[in-house]
């Protein structure tokens, strides 16, 4: 019997016992694939072309390998566009990637903002051949980072606080940074902050914006909450209550007809344990002093996480 592909949709929501019991009553056992697969086939998880997508991607296929089944790695496919496409091929079974870009690449034009909204708009916004299971309370999200000495100075923590001190602040971000709904416009929307300055450092939040915020150049600056160097720099991520910034919960995304209901449960059980801190170590292993092979680092997480 062949499983709607809506009802499949229903996975990410409503968690993995409740997707084994629509299969098993549609004569299915919770040990057959979505589609057509077998829980004997090699389970193919891609990723994208940068450092944190590759260990995540690393971190499915040890757990899926640690508990009985069969993966292996196709690395650095590419931008979205590409991983997507062999996705829905079926080249690659499994994906990694973050629920509010993941939902604006499908709907550019959608309201959802809240981590629930988002993850109840993806069903019905992917394309008919994928489907997503459980987020992640892990995110890797565009966030506004103060020091400690500039928080505590102007009493910050949201930042919503920011609009108070707009004229004694420059703010640091990528170019593109000043023209996005959530960068400078969406500031202002959302909170009513404009600052004094705005400063384009084109680095997408590398190492030329931390030493902008360290030197005092610039007051706060656009940096993504997994970067190690907030933890080794004790900054301050300011609070964004009114979700300025669209929350970007690490989810796999499946083709439904390569993943088993097996290796979708050991997926799920990767989501439930993966925390942002995880991420910031995990990072900082493979893109600081120690160099770890991205492969490694991710068995040994899942070696300490999955007993």
């Amino acid at each position: 019997m062949t499983v709607n592909i809506n009802r499949r949709h229903l996975l990410g929501l409503a968690g993995i016992g409740a997707g084994t019991l629509a299969l098993s009553a549609c004569g299915l056992s919770g040990e057959t694939a979505f589609g057509s697969g077998s829980t004997g086939d090699t389970v193919i998880i891609g990723s994208a072309d940068f450092t944190e997508s590759q260990i995540i991607a690393e971190i499915y296929a040890a757990a899926l390998n640690k508990r009985g089944l069969t993966a292996e790695t196709r690395p650095a496919i590419g931008a979205r566009e590409a991983y997507i496409g062999a996705l829905q091929e079926g080249t690659v079974g499994v994906v990694p990637d973050y629920s509010g870009n993941l939902l604006l690449y499908f709907d550019a034009q959608t309201k959802a903002q809240t981590p629930e909204e988002i993850m109840k708009a993806l069903p019905s916004a992917l394309s008919d051949q994928l489907s997503v299971l459980d987020p992640s309370p892990a995110e890797n999200k565009d966030s506004l980072v103060v020091t400690s000495e500039v928080a505590q100075k102007f009493g910050l923590k949201s930042i919503a606080d920011l609009a108070a001190h707009s004229s004694e602040i420059t703010l640091g971000g990528p170019p593109e940074f000043a023209e996005r709904s959530y960068g400078l416009p969406g500031l202002k929307k959302n909170y009513g902050f404009e600052p004094a300055k705005f400063s384009p450092i084109n680095d997408g939040g590398g190492p030329l914006t931390v030493q902008a915020l360290i030197d005092d150049q610039v007051q706060t600056a656009d940096l993504f909450s997994t970067d190690p160097a907030i933890v080794k720099n004790n900054f301050v991520v300011l609070e964004d209550p009114k979700n300025n910034f669209l929350a970007q919960q690490v989810v796999p995304v499946v083709n439904a007809k390569q993943v088993s209901v097996a290796a979708a449960d050991v997926l799920n059980e990767v989501s439930a344990l993966l925390k942002t801190e995880d991420l910031i170590a995990l990072n900082d292993r493979v893109s600081g002093e120690e160099k770890a092979n991205p492969t490694t680092a991710a068995k040994d997480w899942v070696d300490q996480k999955l007993t």
